[in-house]
């Protein structure tokens, strides 16, 4: 299902924020091997989120070869920390080469591993968080991590709306057409997990942002 207009997708595009040079390698990379990434016009919500949050600290659940983090960083302090995580260690070491050109290498932190793991090793507070790893445990995830958020720190999760899930189904479940999603795939209902998750902590106001594959965008408030 497509859950924009062509219309739409192209104003999107073109009122999207520019690539710099190490993004536009990393873009083609992408198109070539047919790895999905967030593009430019979520990039730029990405960035825009992480100045807003005056962020210092990242933590990625989930970062390929690394570039939803060049955005990130781009709204973020040049003193600012980046912890990326990769289970597919040649993923890692291209986001180890790419973000070392871009200039971001000496201030992150790369993981290597399951990522709701890997976040234990790491003992402080994030401004940011990224969920983009397997989406039946985005819920599983902000449990581990619902309480290390800064307040005013805001957690994004990927692909709510778009990638391998069903999203009609998640509209009916939704608008409560649907009591259940029987039938759907374990990323579906991983979806549908997480969003009754987040909605349902007090301490985080959760809004879904249709541009990408669709961005959930959590603020913790207390």
């Amino acid at each position: 299902m497509d859950i924009l207009t062509d219309e739409t997708k192209r104003f999107l595009t073109a009122t999207a924020p520019d690539h710099d040079e190490v993004q536009v390698e990393m873009a083609a990379y992408a198109a070539e091997h047919g790895f999905p990434i967030i593009g430019p016009e979520a990039g730029g919500v990405l960035r825009f989120l992480a100045q807003l949050a005056g962020a210092t600290r990242l933590f990625e659940f989930g970062s390929g070869f690394g570039y939803s983090a060049t955005w990130f960083a781009k709204g973020m302090t040049d003193e600012a920390e980046l912890f990326l995580t990769e289970h597919d260690p040649e993923e890692l070491d291209m986001a180890r080469d790419f973000l070392e050109r871009a200039g971001l290498a000496d201030r992150t932190t790369f993981l290597e591993g399951d990522a709701l793991e890997l976040v234990e090793s790491v003992d402080c507070e994030f401004d940011l968080v990224l969920f983009d790893h397997q989406k039946h445990r985005y819920a599983e995830a902000f449990d581990v991590i619902r309480d290390r958020v800064a307040v005013g720190g805001i957690v994004v999760a990927d692909n709510v709306m778009r990638g391998p899930i069903d999203f009609g189904a998640l509209v009916e479940w939704g608008d409560g057409t649907a009591q259940a999603l029987d039938g759907t795939n374990d990323d579906t209902r991983g979806i549908a997990a997480y969003l009754d998750a987040v909605r349902a902590d007090p301490r985080y106001e959760t809004i879904v942002l249709p541009v990408g594959n669709g961005l959930a965008v959590s603020s913790r408030l207390e």
